[in-house]
């Protein structure tokens, strides 16, 4: 775990900060990229890009925890070489894509980390978005082959934290 937390580290800090770093730039068993940068110079949140890592097919780490704004990266001694090297590649992708907000090219509001995660259902509507379907969708080749289609567009979770509608039995349903 501590090997494949530095491995992410140093390849992502060529594009992220990483936080709480030793004076020879390790990390522990985790890393932790810091994207208040990033929300700064484009708007662009922590929350935008976990739910653009839905198209390139992962689940978000950790976020704004330990500190608010940032990714805490916690891969395992299980994770191949490949697949961290395919969650790098995501993860320098959406900072291409979050250079294309700070430039202008896309708006604030018309991007694909603002609109994440993209159902099958957005691309049989018509498109009118300032970015094409297949950077919606399809961002880099590994996803083709693999495509996870998120079956909801963003939601609220705040109001889903704050809200919590249980479906579980009640206690009384377990007793003998």
């Amino acid at each position: 775990a501590i090997t494949n937390a530095n491995y992410v580290s140093k390849k992502l800090s060529e594009h992220y900060p990483i936080l709480y770093s030793g004076k020879n730039g390790r990390v522990a068993h985790e890393c932790i990229v810091d994207l208040r940068p990033l929300k700064a110079t484009s708007g662009i949140t922590e929350v935008d890009m976990a739910k653009r890592l839905m198209d390139y097919g992962f689940h978000s780490p950790t976020m704004s925890f330990p500190v608010a704004g940032t990714f805490m990266i916690e891969p395992t001694e299980s994770e191949s070489k490949v697949e961290l090297d395919r969650f790098i590649e995501a993860m320098v992708c959406i900072r291409d894509e979050v250079r294309k907000v700070e430039s202008g090219e896309w708006t604030a509001d018309d991007n694909p980390l603002h609109n994440a995660p993209h159902t099958l259902a957005d691309i049989t509507e018509p498109w009118d978005r300032a970015y094409s379907i297949q950077e919606a969708v399809f961002p880099v080749s590994a996803v083709t082959a693999n495509k996870f289609w998120p079956t909801v567009n963003r939601i609220d979770d705040v109001f889903g934290d704050r809200n919590l509608i249980c479906s579980c039995p009640p206690v009384s349903a377990y007793e003998d």
